[in-house]
């Protein structure tokens, strides 16, 4: 049992991912369960990886990358070296020695590297850059013959005859783009030319053949020709002929009607009308003679007379001004084969070919020095292909390790080392957005995006003439000052600012602190807009008022007397009295029950909270569980295998808020800062009076206030008094009886 490559893994966003970073590690990539595999697809355009690379992987020419073309790119580097590592170590610099000449391939390979090198001027050189070869690709693509396939008028080498041809060959059967941008043709164009000049060469040959002895064989292509654009006309005609000898009745209905004629005469008539040409040739009677000069329809007049000089004349020996039936079936028969023959003609874009011009093509010799020039074009071939596959293989060992790591595992993201998804940096409201992507459709991205439970911030960029649109995550920070229009600046990751503006925006939680503050938020802002409202509602009121008040005013007579000063209504003023007092009865129960709470008041303030705040947490809390990377890539055109979750630490490390330097001098006074002195004293007057009212209920206070003041103490003083009442009462009769004891001590003396 063969044993199974020791793949290591690492976890991030939840899910496990494997370590891509040896060469044995590219070497056994098709043996890793696709299952574990982050990406399954990837778009060649529209992320920040070398497109020349990936359209060199991508086979299918599809503008995606899948994993049987990765898988397939992995193993061809891997057979072109002797060892893999060399592709986990990258750089655009080739060794010679690390090219696998053991392998045909291999072989090739090298044997073009030292030519290269060779050209260059460099033969004794051991390593090959990609520059060099590119260089070489480019200097192919100037030479006359650059291996391509293609061949152009500028090929022919100043051969007039030969330069027209290509030119010919290139506008009938369409021009083939060459790798260095000029249209020509190609072997299977060239071909198909002269097999369509050689089929009609062979179609003139069996005009003998199929009996049309009508001399010259031009002639008998004209007659033919000509019999054929009259035919269903001409059977027609003598159709209806015999059946009105059959019965002179049809002779009315099958010519045509006045009525047909009036309707005619409604419409603007030339002689090629349609509805002139519809009509008999002739008129119809019971003689079966058609007229072919005199009498008839001016729609196919020219046709007759074609019909007369090209066929009529050449088989009948004279121009006939009248054709019978007899001698029409005569003709007929005369030019069938000529018809068979002209049937069997072989279509194609040649045109209209004479047999002389046709042997004259054949007899020139310019098809033998076309297929010279694209064979001497083709030698250079295998050339120009060993040298493309030098390109790959140089961009392979540059760029493979990164791709696997942007793919197979998104590594490159989670070690923010910048992943190939990442079009750069938005600062926009007071901090950075690293996780940005660059769409094509913002409306069309928005909708399977919004499964990311992400807050996003679509932004269009303009930088000059150019524009692009990418979409931003906000994944730390409030939001409460991100709205359409809004500007910042986007930074690519070649380092380019773009002006950047909101034109849409995908509504999540950021954080659980940002859902606790938000009702609260919210609550403000709607107290702010009714408020607003009212306040506009009252002032239009007002102003009518004026309005009306100072029109009348000015058209009252001046003669009338002042209004009555208007008088204060008591009964208006009394009710509102008693609704203030029932609001401020109902305000002091309610402080006074929270405040017989005593202990749970602290609950009580955490239950109010929780009542306020919790929902919209909880809901936060479910939201940012559900965080993920995966919509936001699948509507760019990726293919996401995972959930790639988004959690609170990621999402701080991708949007990053304006902090100031810790080594920073910062003043705080603030010349400009608003003035709230009165509101901020008597704020915190109130919080210090609910604050001691609280502690004197708690009893918090009785170790420093006398007792008199404090609250238990006023209770047990007026508890004692109410029991001895009887007793003094008793203690206070008794003095008032011994009074007039006491007031006849001093009479009797």
């Amino acid at each position: 049992m063969q044993q199974q490559y020791e793949w290591q893994f690492f976890r991030a966003g939840e899910v496990d991912q494997v370590v891509i970073r040896t060469g044995q590690d590219i070497a056994h990539i098709g043996e890793l369960d696709q299952k574990l595999w982050v990406a399954l697809a990837c778009p060649t355009r529209g992320i920040e990886f070398d497109s020349a690379t990936l359209d060199l992987i991508d086979t299918s020419k599809d503008g995606r990358i899948r994993p049987p073309e990765l898988v397939a790119a992995c193993e061809w580097a891997v057979s072109c070296v002797r060892d893999p590592q060399v592709l986990a170590d990258g750089g655009d610099v080739l060794q010679l020695a690390s090219i696998n000449a053991d392998t045909e391939q291999g072989a090739l390979l090298l044997s073009e590297a030292q030519r290269v090198l060779a050209l260059a001027g460099s033969p004794e050189a051991t390593s090959l850059t990609l520059a060099q070869v590119q260089e070489r690709l480019a200097s192919l693509q100037a030479l006359r013959f650059n291996g391509d396939g293609v061949i152009s008028a500028a090929t022919a080498g100043g051969d007039e005859a030969l330069a027209a041809l290509i030119s010919r060959i290139q506008e009938t059967y369409g021009a083939v783009d060459g790798c260095d941008g000029v249209p020509g043709i190609d072997r299977a164009k060239a071909e198909a030319f002269f097999a369509d000049v050689q089929a009609l060469q062979a179609w003139f040959a069996q005009a003998a053949e199929l009996g049309c002895h009508l001399q010259p064989r031009a002639r008998a292509l004209a007659a033919a020709e000509a019999v054929n654009a009259v035919q269903a006309k001409v059977d027609d005609f003598f159709a209806r002929a015999r059946l009105v000898e059959f019965d002179p009745r049809a002779q009315l209905p099958l010519n045509p009607t006045e009525e047909g004629y009036a309707a005619l005469g409604q419409s603007v008539l030339s002689g090629s009308s349609e509805a002139i040409a519809a009509l008999p040739l002739a008129s119809v009677t019971g003689e079966r003679r058609l007229p072919l000069v005199q009498g008839v329809n001016p729609a196919w007049a020219a046709a007759l007379q074609v019909l007369r000089e090209q066929a009529v004349e050449p088989v009948f020996g004279h121009a006939l001004t009248v054709l019978d039936e007899a001698q029409w079936e005569q003709l007929k028969a005369r030019l069938a084969q000529c018809q068979q023959w002209l049937a069997a003609c072989p279509a194609t874009p040649l045109g209209a070919l004479t047999e002389a011009q046709v042997q004259e093509l054949l007899d020139s010799g310019l098809q033998a020095a076309l297929m010279a020039l694209l064979a001497q074009d083709e030698a250079e071939k295998e050339h120009s292909l060993q040298a493309q596959a030098l390109e790959k293989l140089i961009r392979l060992q540059r760029d493979l390790l990164a791709l696997l790591n942007n793919f197979v595992s998104f590594s490159c993201f989670y070690r923010r080392e910048g992943a190939a998804f990442q079009a750069g940096t938005l600062f926009l409201d007071g901090r950075s957005c690293d996780l940005t992507v660059e769409v094509a459709d913002a409306g069309a991205h928005a909708a399977l995006a919004a499964m990311a439970k992400t807050y996003l911030a679509y932004c269009e960029c303009r930088r000059g003439s150019e524009k692009k649109t990418i979409v931003a995550a906000f994944t730390a920070g409030d939001v409460d000052f991100l709205f359409v229009g809004r500007n910042g600046v986007f930074y690519d990751r070649a380092g380019n600012d773009w002006d950047a503006t909101i034109v849409k925006l995908i509504d999540n939680p950021t954080s659980i602190g940002q859902a606790f503050f938000s009702p609260y938020k919210k609550f403000l802002r709607m107290v702010e807009e009714q408020v607003a409202k009212h306040a506009a509602a009252k002032n239009d009121v007002v102003n009518a008022s004026l309005g009306d008040s100072a029109a009348k005013l000015a058209t009252a007579p001046r003669d009338l007397a002042p209004a009555a000063a208007r008088k204060t209504d008591v009964g208006t003023v009394a009710a509102i009295g008693v609704a203030l007092g029932s609001l401020s009865a109902v305000a002091v129960g309610i402080f006074g029950k929270f405040i017989e709470l005593g202990p749970w008041i602290p609950v009580a303030l955490l239950g109010i909270i929780l009542a306020i705040s919790g929902p919209s947490m909880m809901i936060a809390w479910l939201k940012l569980r559900q965080r993920s990377l995966g919509p936001i890539l699948d509507a760019s055109g990726w293919a996401i295998n995972g959930r790639m979750n988004i959690n609170l630490s990621l999402g701080r490390s991708l949007s990053q808020t304006a902090k100031v330097p810790l080594n920073a001098r910062r003043s705080l006074a603030d010349p400009y800062a608003d003035r709230h002195g009165l509101r901020n004293t008597l704020c915190a007057l109130a919080v210090l009076a609910a604050a001691l009212l609280l502690a004197w209920r708690m009893h918090w206070l009785d170790g420093v206030l006398p007792a008199g003041w404090q609250h238990g103490a006023s209770t047990a003083a007026a508890a004692p008094t109410a029991e001895p009442a009887p007793a003094a009462s008793a203690v206070s009769v008794a003095p008032a009886a011994a009074a007039p004891d006491a007031a006849a001590a001093p009479a009797s003396k």
